[in-house]
């Protein structure tokens, strides 16, 4: 079992930066590929990307490559994503989801945080 906890949060104009944490407990967590959804009011959840367990490979949608970064630090049992040139469009919650597969990829998550709200104003 696995409790996700998302921070970090905010509003922010566009152009800027953000950082969002995700800390899970247990002590298995180099074991999960973590992965960064959001959801826009409206619209249906949306993959962002994933990280493996040792942080050495990621993926990102298109629609945030370049612009997007996922790390984490097992010791810290923490994912991160570090958004850069934020636009009105990256508006979400976003969350942090942890799976036991190895697919950097949107699919079969087993555990979700509660998410995290971004605005990005123009």
């Amino acid at each position: 079992q696995v409790q996700l906890a998302e921070s970090g949060g905010g509003l922010v104009q566009a152009g800027g930066s953000l950082r969002l944490s995700c800390a899970a407990s247990g002590r298995t967590f180099s074991r999960y590929v973590m992965g960064w959804f959001r959801q826009a009011p409206g619209k249906e959840r949306e993959f962002v990307g994933a990280i493996n367990w040792s942080g050495s490979n990621t993926a990102y949608a298109d629609s945030v490559k370049g612009r997007f970064t996922i790390s984490r630090d097992n010791a810290k049992n923490t994912v991160y994503l570090q958004m850069s040139s934020l636009k009105p469009e990256d508006t979400a919650v976003y969350y942090c989801a942890a799976k036991v597969g190895v697919g950097l990829n949107a699919l079969s998550y087993d555990y979700w945080g509660q998410g995290t709200q971004v605005t990005v104003s123009s």
